[in-house]
């Protein structure tokens, strides 16, 4: 048997967690799946996974095997793209993480058109907010909407967004709009928790720059929550343009202080440092320039 397969299914059970998902992900039936570990278990000589009804968790010696099979497996994966790469052919799996807002509203829609063009390149497309670590956690590629410091990655800027301060009319009518940053501390304002400084809001007024002091009511870490809550008319937000543009043009939010600038943000992908850049890789980068430079210009 594959010894390969083998170690692919075992990975793939444990990501998923159960053998029924690992075999909807591998397009693989159950039995396939239970028998390829089964098999790889009776080889070794070993039991890799200790199995209830309700979980599945890795034995000491799966913890040590599942560790080494991703080792080869990246390997080979970085071997095959290495000489793809001198035919420019984008194939096999993609690791991508993304921020999540920006991973639904915008990212989402975009993917068939992808596969259209890649049908060779399988995505996996993971949504967090938080800043991971693209090396140690085996990601292919990362979208950063941030103010990128030095790092040993490659960085290449796909577009940009405003932060905006906005509301609801309805919030406005009943509470009246800030005349100016520091009417923002009487206010009901929605905080995010991801903001670099989460309590304070910077922005670039017509006599320089203002520092407001905020006392939120309410904390979120996830931007469509604070969306969500502004336009149910219950505070302010400062939120970027990729995710409430759509509804200030609609008028169901308002922009609050327009002469109060804040700040804009790139839009980023990352990758690792890498001798050759796999070609999956490239084309995503380059398909991802494209699109959003085509959703900016909107």
């Amino acid at each position: 048997m594959d010894r390969f397969q083998e170690m692919q299914t075992f990975c793939a059970v444990v990501d998923a967690g159960s053998f029924v998902k690992a075999a909807d992900a591998l397009h693989m039936s159950k039995p396939a799946v239970s028998r390829y570990v089964a098999d790889l278990e009776a080889r070794l000589g070993v039991r890799l996974l200790h199995r209830t009804t309700r979980r599945l968790s890795l034995t000491e010696e799966g913890a040590v095997f599942n560790t080494r099979c991703r080792e080869l497996l990246s390997g080979l994966e970085e071997a095959e793209a290495e000489v793809s790469s001198r035919s420019g052919a984008a194939r096999g799996l993609l690791r991508v993480n993304v921020p999540v807002s920006f991973g639904i509203q915008t990212l989402a829609p975009l993917w068939d058109a992808f596969h259209e063009l890649h049908p060779q390149v399988r995505l996996n497309v993971e949504l967090s907010d938080r800043v991971v670590d693209v090396v140690e956690e085996g990601y292919d590629l990362a979208i950063r909407i941030a103010t990128l410091s030095s790092s040993s990655l490659i960085s290449k800027r796909l577009a940009s967004t405003r932060i905006v301060l906005c509301a609801s009319p309805e919030y406005l009518n009943k509470y009246g709009e800030p005349s100016n940053p520091a009417d923002l501390a009487e206010h009901k304002v929605i905080g995010y928790s991801y903001w670099l400084d989460a309590d304070a809001w910077e922005f670039e007024g017509p006599e320089g720059p203002v520092n407001v002091k905020i006392h939120p009511w309410m904390f979120t870490n996830n931007g469509d929550t604070c969306r969500a809550v502004a336009l149910a008319h219950q505070g302010i937000i400062l939120q970027p343009t990729f995710l409430v543009g759509d509804d200030l043009a609609a008028g169901r939010l308002v922009e609050i202080l327009p002469q109060y600038r804040s700040i804009e943000l790139g839009i980023y992908a990352v990758y690792p440092t890498r001798k050759h850049v796999a070609p999956k890789v490239r084309a995503l980068v380059n398909f991802l320039e494209e699109k959003l430079s085509e959703l900016e210009r909107c």
